[in-house]
Protein backbone atom coordinates (compact mmCIF):
# COMPACT_ATOMS: atom_id res chain seq x y z
CA UNK A 1 0.00 0.00 0.00
CA UNK A 2 1.06 3.76 -0.66
CA UNK A 3 1.40 6.02 1.90
CA UNK A 4 -0.83 8.86 2.15
CA UNK A 5 1.70 12.00 2.39
CA UNK A 6 1.20 14.73 4.70
CA UNK A 7 3.13 17.95 3.55
CA UNK A 8 2.93 20.57 6.85
CA UNK A 9 3.89 24.30 5.91
CA UNK A 10 4.32 25.70 9.79
CA UNK A 11 6.74 27.88 11.69
CA UNK A 12 6.25 25.69 14.67
CA UNK A 13 6.61 22.09 13.57
CA UNK A 14 7.81 20.72 16.74
CA UNK A 15 4.21 21.28 17.53
CA UNK A 16 3.78 18.10 15.34
CA UNK A 17 6.19 16.23 17.80
CA UNK A 18 4.08 14.65 20.36
CA UNK A 19 0.94 14.12 18.63
CA UNK A 20 1.86 12.22 15.37
CA UNK A 21 4.09 10.45 17.75
CA UNK A 22 1.56 8.84 19.82
CA UNK A 23 -0.67 5.80 19.91
CA UNK A 24 -1.96 4.80 16.26
CA UNK A 25 -0.58 7.55 14.85
CA UNK A 26 2.69 5.69 15.80
CA UNK A 27 2.34 3.02 14.86
CA UNK A 28 0.36 4.08 11.28
CA UNK A 29 3.52 5.69 10.63
CA UNK A 30 6.09 2.63 11.62
CA UNK A 31 3.30 0.07 9.30
CA UNK A 32 4.27 3.41 6.32
CA UNK A 33 0.26 3.79 5.97
CA UNK A 34 1.49 7.70 6.71
CA UNK A 35 4.23 9.99 6.48
CA UNK A 36 4.70 13.18 7.13
CA UNK A 37 7.46 15.88 5.93
CA UNK A 38 8.06 19.66 7.39
CA UNK A 39 8.48 22.65 5.67
CA UNK A 40 9.12 25.95 7.54
CA UNK A 41 8.37 29.14 5.26
CA UNK A 42 11.25 30.52 7.87
CA UNK A 43 13.69 28.79 5.86
CA UNK A 44 12.53 30.34 2.38
CA UNK A 45 12.74 34.15 3.75
CA UNK A 46 15.38 35.96 2.15
CA UNK A 47 16.56 38.67 4.34
CA UNK A 48 18.88 38.09 6.84
CA UNK A 49 16.76 38.39 10.14
CA UNK A 50 14.13 35.54 7.72
CA UNK A 51 11.54 37.79 8.53
CA UNK A 52 7.90 35.95 8.03
CA UNK A 53 6.15 38.29 9.05
CA UNK A 54 4.78 42.15 7.98
CA UNK A 55 2.74 44.85 9.67
CA UNK A 56 -0.74 44.56 7.92
CA UNK A 57 -1.71 47.76 4.87
CA UNK A 58 -4.47 49.95 6.26
CA UNK A 59 -3.10 49.53 9.78
CA UNK A 60 -4.37 47.23 12.72
CA UNK A 61 -3.54 45.20 15.21
CA UNK A 62 -1.07 41.96 14.94
CA UNK A 63 0.75 41.03 11.75
CA UNK A 64 0.23 39.35 8.74
CA UNK A 65 2.19 36.24 7.19
CA UNK A 66 4.23 37.43 4.08
CA UNK A 67 3.80 36.61 0.94
CA UNK A 68 7.22 35.79 -0.52
CA UNK A 69 8.03 33.17 1.89
CA UNK A 70 5.13 30.95 1.83
CA UNK A 71 4.96 30.63 -2.32
CA UNK A 72 8.60 29.90 -1.86
CA UNK A 73 7.76 27.26 0.22
CA UNK A 74 5.06 25.91 -1.93
CA UNK A 75 7.22 26.26 -5.39
CA UNK A 76 9.53 24.35 -3.41
CA UNK A 77 6.96 21.12 -3.08
CA UNK A 78 7.57 18.66 -6.23
CA UNK A 79 4.38 17.10 -5.33
CA UNK A 80 1.73 18.76 -3.39
CA UNK A 81 -1.47 17.22 -3.94
CA UNK A 82 -3.69 19.48 -2.31
CA UNK A 83 -3.48 21.59 -1.12
CA UNK A 84 -5.69 22.64 2.09
CA UNK A 85 -5.62 25.69 4.67
CA UNK A 86 -7.23 25.83 7.86
CA UNK A 87 -9.13 28.64 8.47
CA UNK A 88 -12.48 29.85 10.07
CA UNK A 89 -13.64 31.19 6.63
CA UNK A 90 -13.30 27.38 5.24
CA UNK A 91 -15.79 25.07 4.37
CA UNK A 92 -16.32 22.61 7.14
CA UNK A 93 -14.25 19.82 8.21
CA UNK A 94 -17.16 16.88 8.04
CA UNK A 95 -16.54 13.60 8.06
CA UNK A 96 -17.44 13.16 4.44
CA UNK A 97 -14.86 16.01 3.62
CA UNK A 98 -12.32 14.10 5.76
CA UNK A 99 -13.43 10.56 3.89
CA UNK A 100 -13.01 12.62 0.87
CA UNK A 101 -9.34 13.35 1.58
CA UNK A 102 -8.60 9.71 2.92
CA UNK A 103 -8.73 8.82 -0.80
CA UNK A 104 -5.99 11.34 -2.09
CA UNK A 105 -2.43 10.01 -2.47
CA UNK A 106 -0.55 13.38 -1.02
CA UNK A 107 -2.10 16.52 1.26
CA UNK A 108 -0.28 19.81 1.88
CA UNK A 109 -1.59 21.42 5.25
CA UNK A 110 -0.73 24.64 5.54
CA UNK A 111 -1.34 26.30 9.28
CA UNK A 112 -1.45 30.08 9.36
CA UNK A 113 -0.36 32.60 12.49
CA UNK A 114 -0.77 35.46 13.63
CA UNK A 115 -3.06 37.47 11.89
CA UNK A 116 -3.65 35.42 9.05
CA UNK A 117 -1.73 35.32 5.53
CA UNK A 118 -1.67 37.81 2.59
CA UNK A 119 -4.67 37.16 0.89
CA UNK A 120 -2.57 36.87 -2.84
CA UNK A 121 -1.50 33.70 -1.65
CA UNK A 122 -5.07 32.35 -1.97
CA UNK A 123 -4.80 33.96 -6.21
CA UNK A 124 -1.44 32.27 -6.99
CA UNK A 125 -2.15 28.86 -5.42
CA UNK A 126 -5.03 26.34 -5.40
CA UNK A 127 -5.57 26.17 -1.92
CA UNK A 128 -8.92 25.00 -0.11
CA UNK A 129 -10.06 26.75 3.00
CA UNK A 130 -11.08 24.07 5.41
CA UNK A 131 -12.30 25.11 9.34
CA UNK A 132 -12.59 23.05 12.39
CA UNK A 133 -15.09 24.89 13.91
CA UNK A 134 -16.89 28.15 14.91
CA UNK A 135 -13.63 29.82 17.07
CA UNK A 136 -10.21 31.74 16.90
CA UNK A 137 -6.99 29.73 17.46
CA UNK A 138 -3.57 31.11 17.95
CA UNK A 139 -2.19 29.03 14.75
CA UNK A 140 -2.90 26.38 12.64
CA UNK A 141 -1.13 23.74 13.89
CA UNK A 142 -3.86 22.21 16.60
CA UNK A 143 -6.49 22.64 14.06
CA UNK A 144 -3.74 20.85 11.69
CA UNK A 145 -3.78 17.73 14.25
CA UNK A 146 -7.46 17.41 13.56
CA UNK A 147 -8.03 17.36 10.15
CA UNK A 148 -4.84 14.93 9.70
CA UNK A 149 -6.09 12.40 12.29
CA UNK A 150 -9.74 12.31 11.11
CA UNK A 151 -8.09 11.76 7.40
CA UNK A 152 -5.68 9.00 8.52
CA UNK A 153 -8.14 6.94 10.91
CA UNK A 154 -10.23 5.97 7.84
CA UNK A 155 -7.32 4.56 5.73
CA UNK A 156 -7.37 0.77 5.90
CA UNK A 157 -5.43 -0.83 8.72
CA UNK A 158 -5.31 2.02 10.48
CA UNK A 159 -7.26 1.07 12.99
CA UNK A 160 -6.60 -2.48 13.01
CA UNK A 161 -10.47 -3.42 12.92
CA UNK A 162 -11.69 -1.67 10.46
CA UNK A 163 -15.25 -1.81 11.46
CA UNK A 164 -14.31 0.34 14.03
CA UNK A 165 -14.64 3.55 12.19
CA UNK A 166 -17.60 2.53 10.73
CA UNK A 167 -19.53 2.81 13.85
CA UNK A 168 -18.61 6.07 15.02
CA UNK A 169 -20.02 9.32 15.11
CA UNK A 170 -20.97 10.65 11.62
CA UNK A 171 -19.77 7.64 9.65
CA UNK A 172 -23.79 6.79 8.80
CA UNK A 173 -24.35 10.63 9.68
CA UNK A 174 -25.61 10.18 13.27
CA UNK A 175 -23.98 10.60 16.58
CA UNK A 176 -22.84 7.17 18.38
CA UNK A 177 -24.38 5.07 20.83
CA UNK A 178 -23.67 5.41 24.61
CA UNK A 179 -20.81 2.63 25.55
CA UNK A 180 -20.69 0.89 28.77
CA UNK A 181 -17.91 -1.33 30.26
CA UNK A 182 -17.03 -3.13 33.24
CA UNK A 183 -18.62 -3.05 36.19
CA UNK A 184 -21.90 -4.05 35.93
CA UNK A 185 -23.09 -1.45 38.20
CA UNK A 186 -21.52 1.39 40.14
CA UNK A 187 -22.66 4.30 42.39
CA UNK A 188 -26.22 2.67 41.80
CA UNK A 189 -25.71 3.09 38.31
CA UNK A 190 -26.26 0.08 35.88
CA UNK A 191 -25.74 -0.63 32.46
CA UNK A 192 -28.81 -1.00 30.15
CA UNK A 193 -30.33 -4.61 30.75
CA UNK A 194 -30.32 -5.12 26.74
CA UNK A 195 -26.92 -5.00 26.52
CA UNK A 196 -26.15 -7.77 28.77
CA UNK A 197 -29.09 -9.78 27.10
CA UNK A 198 -26.69 -11.47 24.97
CA UNK A 199 -29.72 -11.08 21.54
CA UNK A 200 -27.12 -9.25 19.00
CA UNK A 201 -30.48 -7.97 17.29
CA UNK A 202 -31.57 -6.45 20.22
CA UNK A 203 -28.13 -4.63 20.89
CA UNK A 204 -28.21 -3.66 16.81
CA UNK A 205 -31.79 -2.23 17.29
CA UNK A 206 -30.85 -0.30 20.76
CA UNK A 207 -27.89 1.15 19.78
CA UNK A 208 -29.56 2.59 16.58
CA UNK A 209 -32.56 3.78 18.45
CA UNK A 210 -29.98 5.36 21.07
CA UNK A 211 -27.75 7.17 18.23
CA UNK A 212 -30.85 8.66 16.74
CA UNK A 213 -32.04 9.72 20.18
CA UNK A 214 -28.44 11.63 20.70
CA UNK A 215 -28.72 13.13 17.04
CA UNK A 216 -32.43 14.20 17.32
CA UNK A 217 -31.39 15.70 21.19
CA UNK A 218 -28.32 17.39 20.57
CA UNK A 219 -27.88 17.84 16.37
CA UNK A 220 -31.11 17.41 14.90
CA UNK A 221 -29.33 19.74 11.66
CA UNK A 222 -27.55 16.34 11.10
CA UNK A 223 -30.49 14.19 10.47
CA UNK A 224 -31.27 16.34 7.18
CA UNK A 225 -28.27 14.59 5.46
CA UNK A 226 -28.47 10.87 7.20
CA UNK A 227 -29.47 7.58 5.97
CA UNK A 228 -33.22 7.01 7.36
CA UNK A 229 -35.18 3.91 7.39
CA UNK A 230 -38.79 3.84 7.65
CA UNK A 231 -38.69 2.27 11.34
CA UNK A 232 -36.06 5.31 12.08
CA UNK A 233 -38.48 7.84 11.15
CA UNK A 234 -41.53 6.23 12.68
CA UNK A 235 -39.21 6.53 15.76
CA UNK A 236 -38.29 9.96 15.84
CA UNK A 237 -41.64 10.71 15.08
CA UNK A 238 -42.75 9.15 18.37
CA UNK A 239 -39.81 10.32 20.93
CA UNK A 240 -39.91 14.14 19.37
CA UNK A 241 -42.99 14.45 21.23
CA UNK A 242 -40.64 14.54 24.21
CA UNK A 243 -37.68 16.53 23.43
CA UNK A 244 -37.05 20.55 23.30
CA UNK A 245 -40.44 21.63 21.07
CA UNK A 246 -42.61 20.86 24.40
CA UNK A 247 -40.63 23.58 26.11
CA UNK A 248 -41.72 25.85 23.81
CA UNK A 249 -44.80 28.26 23.95
CA UNK A 250 -46.33 30.21 21.72
CA UNK A 251 -48.27 33.98 22.98
CA UNK A 252 -50.60 35.19 20.31
CA UNK A 253 -50.96 38.80 21.72
CA UNK A 254 -53.94 41.25 20.29
CA UNK A 255 -53.30 44.02 23.36
CA UNK A 256 -51.38 45.94 23.81
CA UNK A 257 -50.21 46.34 20.24
CA UNK A 258 -49.43 49.21 17.66
CA UNK A 259 -51.55 49.85 15.02
CA UNK A 260 -49.93 51.76 11.62
CA UNK A 261 -49.87 54.98 12.98
CA UNK A 262 -47.85 54.11 16.24
CA UNK A 263 -50.68 54.01 18.93
CA UNK A 264 -51.48 51.68 21.43
CA UNK A 265 -55.02 49.69 20.71
CA UNK A 266 -55.98 46.19 21.25
CA UNK A 267 -57.40 44.17 17.90
CA UNK A 268 -59.97 41.55 17.10
CA UNK A 269 -59.22 37.99 17.01
CA UNK A 270 -58.55 36.37 13.77
CA UNK A 271 -60.06 33.27 12.83
CA UNK A 272 -57.35 32.15 10.29
CA UNK A 273 -54.65 33.02 12.90
CA UNK A 274 -55.80 31.10 15.52
CA UNK A 275 -56.84 28.08 13.49
CA UNK A 276 -53.42 28.49 11.32
CA UNK A 277 -50.82 28.88 14.18
CA UNK A 278 -52.50 26.25 16.46
CA UNK A 279 -51.93 23.79 13.46
CA UNK A 280 -48.50 24.90 13.36
CA UNK A 281 -47.73 24.19 16.85
CA UNK A 282 -49.34 21.06 16.88
CA UNK A 283 -47.58 20.19 13.61
CA UNK A 284 -44.24 20.91 15.50
CA UNK A 285 -45.24 19.08 19.30
CA UNK A 286 -45.48 22.76 20.90
CA UNK A 287 -46.24 22.81 24.51
CA UNK A 288 -49.34 24.74 23.44
CA UNK A 289 -50.58 28.31 22.41
CA UNK A 290 -52.16 31.10 24.43
CA UNK A 291 -54.39 33.60 23.00
CA UNK A 292 -53.79 37.15 24.83
CA UNK A 293 -57.11 39.60 24.88
CA UNK A 294 -57.95 41.87 27.08
CA UNK A 295 -61.42 42.06 25.74
CA UNK A 296 -64.52 39.88 27.30
CA UNK A 297 -65.92 39.53 24.27
CA UNK A 298 -62.75 38.36 22.43
CA UNK A 299 -61.95 36.08 25.10
CA UNK A 300 -65.72 34.25 24.97
CA UNK A 301 -65.01 34.26 20.87
CA UNK A 302 -61.75 32.81 20.91
CA UNK A 303 -63.74 29.95 23.47
CA UNK A 304 -66.50 29.86 21.44
CA UNK A 305 -64.20 28.78 18.32
CA UNK A 306 -62.56 26.41 20.32
CA UNK A 307 -65.60 24.52 21.92
CA UNK A 308 -67.05 24.26 18.13
CA UNK A 309 -63.72 22.91 16.90
CA UNK A 310 -62.74 20.54 19.86
CA UNK A 311 -66.09 19.16 21.41
CA UNK A 312 -68.50 20.22 18.61
CA UNK A 313 -69.48 19.89 15.09
CA UNK A 314 -66.56 20.86 13.83
CA UNK A 315 -64.47 18.50 15.96
CA UNK A 316 -66.67 15.86 14.93
CA UNK A 317 -65.76 15.88 11.24
CA UNK A 318 -62.38 17.37 11.51
CA UNK A 319 -60.64 15.53 13.86
CA UNK A 320 -56.97 16.86 13.28
CA UNK A 321 -58.31 20.15 13.41
CA UNK A 322 -60.08 19.49 16.75
CA UNK A 323 -56.35 17.67 17.77
CA UNK A 324 -54.87 21.56 17.20
CA UNK A 325 -56.69 23.60 18.25
CA UNK A 326 -56.71 21.74 21.68
CA UNK A 327 -53.87 22.93 22.64
CA UNK A 328 -55.26 26.86 22.42
CA UNK A 329 -55.47 28.30 25.53
CA UNK A 330 -56.81 31.78 26.73
CA UNK A 331 -55.06 34.91 28.82
CA UNK A 332 -56.26 38.89 29.72
CA UNK A 333 -52.63 39.56 29.90
CA UNK A 334 -49.25 38.31 28.96
CA UNK A 335 -48.59 38.07 32.74
CA UNK A 336 -51.51 36.08 32.45
CA UNK A 337 -49.76 33.73 30.10
CA UNK A 338 -46.33 33.44 32.00
CA UNK A 339 -48.81 32.39 34.68
CA UNK A 340 -49.81 29.68 32.67
CA UNK A 341 -46.38 28.63 31.62
CA UNK A 342 -45.14 29.13 34.81
CA UNK A 343 -48.14 26.42 36.26
CA UNK A 344 -47.56 23.97 33.54
CA UNK A 345 -43.52 23.46 33.66
CA UNK A 346 -43.03 24.61 37.33
CA UNK A 347 -40.25 27.43 36.01
CA UNK A 348 -40.63 30.99 34.76
CA UNK A 349 -40.18 30.96 31.34
CA UNK A 350 -37.76 32.74 29.24
CA UNK A 351 -39.86 35.14 27.38
CA UNK A 352 -38.91 36.41 23.90
CA UNK A 353 -40.51 39.09 21.78
CA UNK A 354 -40.42 39.11 18.21
CA UNK A 355 -40.36 41.83 15.79
CA UNK A 356 -39.71 43.15 12.64
CA UNK A 357 -37.75 45.58 13.62
CA UNK A 358 -34.16 45.11 13.52
CA UNK A 359 -33.67 45.27 16.95
CA UNK A 360 -33.29 41.93 18.35
CA UNK A 361 -30.00 39.77 18.62
CA UNK A 362 -31.75 36.24 20.18
CA UNK A 363 -30.58 33.65 17.25
CA UNK A 364 -32.78 30.12 16.85
CA UNK A 365 -29.81 28.45 17.80
CA UNK A 366 -29.78 30.42 21.18
CA UNK A 367 -33.19 29.36 21.77
CA UNK A 368 -32.92 25.72 20.75
CA UNK A 369 -30.09 25.47 23.34
CA UNK A 370 -32.18 26.94 26.31
CA UNK A 371 -35.18 24.51 25.37
CA UNK A 372 -32.94 21.95 26.32
CA UNK A 373 -32.93 22.98 30.14
CA UNK A 374 -36.01 25.72 30.44
CA UNK A 375 -39.36 26.74 28.90
CA UNK A 376 -39.84 29.33 26.50
CA UNK A 377 -42.45 31.70 25.58
CA UNK A 378 -42.49 33.52 22.37
CA UNK A 379 -44.50 36.11 22.27
CA UNK A 380 -46.51 37.08 18.53
CA UNK A 381 -47.66 40.16 17.91
CA UNK A 382 -50.58 41.56 15.95
CA UNK A 383 -51.54 44.64 14.13
CA UNK A 384 -48.12 46.48 13.83
CA UNK A 385 -46.25 45.14 16.79
CA UNK A 386 -46.01 44.95 19.87
CA UNK A 387 -46.41 48.20 22.77
CA UNK A 388 -43.71 49.22 24.78
CA UNK A 389 -45.24 48.48 27.52
CA UNK A 390 -45.40 44.54 26.79
CA UNK A 391 -42.05 44.82 25.51
CA UNK A 392 -40.84 45.43 28.45
CA UNK A 393 -42.63 42.41 30.54
CA UNK A 394 -40.00 40.36 28.05
CA UNK A 395 -36.35 39.14 28.59
CA UNK A 396 -35.36 39.28 24.95
CA UNK A 397 -36.13 40.00 21.67
CA UNK A 398 -35.56 37.70 18.99
CA UNK A 399 -33.87 38.78 15.15
CA UNK A 400 -36.18 39.27 12.92
CA UNK A 401 -37.07 36.53 9.88
CA UNK A 402 -35.91 39.07 7.40
CA UNK A 403 -32.91 40.87 9.47
CA UNK A 404 -31.37 42.91 6.49
CA UNK A 405 -34.12 42.99 4.02
CA UNK A 406 -36.35 46.44 2.94
CA UNK A 407 -39.33 44.76 3.09
CA UNK A 408 -40.64 43.16 5.97
CA UNK A 409 -44.39 42.43 6.79
CA UNK A 410 -44.79 38.92 6.94
CA UNK A 411 -48.13 38.42 8.02
CA UNK A 412 -48.18 36.62 12.17
CA UNK A 413 -48.66 33.17 10.91
CA UNK A 414 -46.05 32.83 8.32
CA UNK A 415 -43.86 34.65 10.63
CA UNK A 416 -44.43 32.01 13.43
CA UNK A 417 -44.01 29.05 10.80
CA UNK A 418 -40.72 30.58 9.68
CA UNK A 419 -39.13 30.93 13.42
CA UNK A 420 -40.73 27.96 14.74
CA UNK A 421 -39.08 25.77 11.86
CA UNK A 422 -35.71 28.03 12.22
CA UNK A 423 -35.59 26.73 16.53
CA UNK A 424 -36.75 23.53 16.34
CA UNK A 425 -34.83 22.45 13.09
CA UNK A 426 -37.61 19.95 12.55
CA UNK A 427 -36.05 18.31 9.32
CA UNK A 428 -36.71 14.19 9.65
Amino acid sequence: MIPLRFTILSLFPEFFDSPLSSGLMSKAREEALVEFSFVNPRDFATDKHHSVDDRPYGGGPGMVMMLDPLARALRSLKNPGRILLLSPRGRPLTQAVARELSHEPALTVLCGRYEGIDERLLELFPIEMLSVGDFVLSGGESAAVCLIESVARLLPGFMGKDASGDEESFSAGLLEYPHYTRPESFADLSVPPVLLSGDHAKIRAWRREQSLVQTLSMRPELLAQAELSASDRRFLSKISRTLPARNLHIALVHGPVLNKFGETVTVSLTNLDLHDIARISRTYGLAGLTVVTPLEDQQGLARTLMEHWVHGAGGQANPDRADALSMVRVAATLTEAIAQVKDLTGQDPWVLATSAKPDGTVTPDHVREALRTRPALLVLGTGSGLSPALLAQTHAQMAPVRPYGGYNHLPVRAACAILVDRILGDIF
